[in-house]
């Protein structure tokens, strides 16, 4: 039980409680330095994130020999042609005559039906519950298995039934109600070929039922090649010269004929690539095409790559060199109720400054990259073997702490003379660092510099035991928690004290009133 002052008139608590501040003071010294190490790993990780950053945007761009390689390419006749660089490392030239383009094959019904596509197929009279389609592929042949397509003729329609081959095989198909026909266009254009180059259906149909199947009730042929007769309406067969006459229901596809350069040739697509090069037929003609390096583009992914490595020199260093304000602790609970929000804002911001300040592992890291950029590759030609050689320089100012800038001139003629020589310089690899190029080393030691920080304040999935700062937070907590028991024994003992001093005045008290009523 804890007496407050009754018998002496003392503010007990209130001498217990200035009593506990002295007391705490060493835990909130200990919290203090938690939040300290807390804000410390958080800017660490921090740091490693945009390290990280840097390392991916090293590999996107100067390090992909696909963005040296990028050609502005211009035609005589844009219509008949577009062509554009994918993976060609040298300019090229030449003369493109299109005579004919790539065409799908198709099929439509021979004879139209007046039906409701939104109706039943068991309506229609047909009793079939699956079919198979097979088409031409991209690669200009027949499917060697053909898609099975499934249905029940009692729930679903022509429309269901539609949408299932249009989503799950090689063709397309409508139902065009004023006609009373369907069309078949395959997806995949080009003239399907048997092993000995003879023509070879691409798109054939099978119904599961020998009558009442789909394609049977639909009047569609079993395959593109197939003639269809014409047909009066008594049934019997249109002559023209005694001779049958066939209906233009069924279309084969056709290749693209073209020549290049001088090489007659095909593709069963209007696009394809040839050395690298990718060539989009529009329309029949003759163009000639001519390419160049794209001055501008290349220019933009090493600018791209030199303003990152800019920004990340500058964050780092203004981390290792912001100031230390230790006479600015974390704020403990009682010192944040006791300011306002724009107090304890500023005094927090001060609290938090600094704490990276000459860190051993990110100053190791940026002079080692400083001298990754600045040491020239072996092996390479001298003129492109080092960046000053591209008009990449160190900034003179020494306040930058190693700012690269660019002239822009000086850039753009290397472009334009060598992008390889340049992707190189930047992504060459060899046995020895010296031979290695410019970026592989700057990755290199990103991924040292990163594993050196790691090791110190872990990543965001890491458990404290795994890292340096995080085994400190642990035994700051243990401390934390004795510290804690420690000052609740600390406040009985005092509330003890002080409650045998009020029991002894009582009790003195007692004895005095005793007395004086004796005498009286």
């Amino acid at each position: 039980m804890r007496i407050g002052g009754l018998a002496s008139g003392m503010d007990i608590d209130t001498m217990v409680k200035d009593l506990m501040k002295a007391e705490r003071m060493k835990v909130d010294k200990l919290h203090q330095r938690k939040q300290f190490l807390e804000w410390q790993r958080d800017d660490y990780r921090s740091m490693n994130k945009t390290m990280f950053d840097f390392s991916q945007q090293i590999f996107d761009g100067v390090m992909k020999q696909a963005n040296y390689i990028q050609k502005k390419v211009n035609l005589s006749d844009e219509s008949v042609a577009s062509i554009r660089n994918l993976s060609s490392t040298t300019d090229f030239q030449g003369t493109l005559e299109v005579k004919g383009l790539a065409t799908a094959a198709r099929m439509t019904s021979s004879a139209g039906v007046t039906i409701n596509p939104e109706a039943k197929l068991s309506d229609l009279g047909i009793t079939d519950t699956k079919v198979t389609i097979n088409a031409i592929g991209k690669d200009g042949k027949l499917a060697k298995e053909a898609v099975e397509i499934t249905f029940d003729p009692t729930k679903e329609s022509l429309n269901d039934v539609m949408k299932k081959i249009n989503e799950q095989t090689g063709v397309t198909m409508f139902y065009d109600s004023f006609t009373g026909k369907v069309s078949m266009t395959a997806k995949n254009t080009g003239d399907a070929k048997d092993e000995n180059g003879n023509d070879v259906a691409e798109i054939e149909l099978t119904d599961s039922v020998t009558t009442d199947g789909l394609f049977a009730k639909l009047n569609l042929s079993s395959k593109n090649t197939d003639k269809v007769p014409a047909k009066n309406a008594d049934g019997t067969p249109i002559l023209d010269n005694g001779n049958q006459v066939y209906l233009d229901n069924n279309q084969l596809g056709s290749n693209a004929q073209f020549t290049l350069n001088g090489l007659e040739t095909q593709r069963s697509t209007n696009t394809f690539t040839i050395g690298g090069v990718e060539y989009s037929l529009k329309a029949k003609g003759t163009t000639n095409f001519t390419s160049a390096t794209d001055v501008d583009k290349v220019y933009d992914t090493i600018k791209g790559f030199v303003d990152k490595y800019n920004e990340l020199i500058a964050k780092v260093n203004e981390e290792l060199d912001e100031k230390r304000y230790r006479s600015y602790q974390p704020l403990t609970k009682e010192q944040r109720e006791a300011m306002s929000d724009k107090e304890a804002e500023l005094w927090e911001e001060k609290a938090r400054s600094g704490t990276l300040r000459g860190d051993s592992a990110l100053t190791s890291g940026m002079n080692k990259m400083r001298f990754n950029l600045s040491s020239p590759v072996s092996g390479l030609p001298a003129e492109f073997n080092q960046l000053s050689d591209i008009g990449i320089t160190t900034s003179k100012n020494y306040l930058e702490k190693g700012k690269l800038v660019i002239d822009d001139k000086k850039l753009k003629e290397a472009i334009a003379k060598d992008p390889n020589a340049i992707y190189k310089l930047f992504a060459n690899d060899g046995p020895t660092d010296a031979e290695k190029g410019l970026a592989r080393r700057l990755r290199a030691t990103i991924d040292g510099t990163r594993k050196s920080v790691e090791q110190k304040a872990g990543s965001a999935s890491s458990v404290n035991n795994t890292f340096a700062i995080g085994k400190t937070l642990i035994n700051l907590d243990d401390q934390i928690s004795r510290f804690e028991r420690k000052l609740i024994q600390t406040e009985d003992r005092y509330w003890r004290q002080f409650s045998a001093m009020e029991k002894a005045i009582q009790r003195s008290n007692e004895q005095s009133m005793s007395l004086m009523n004796y005498f009286k």
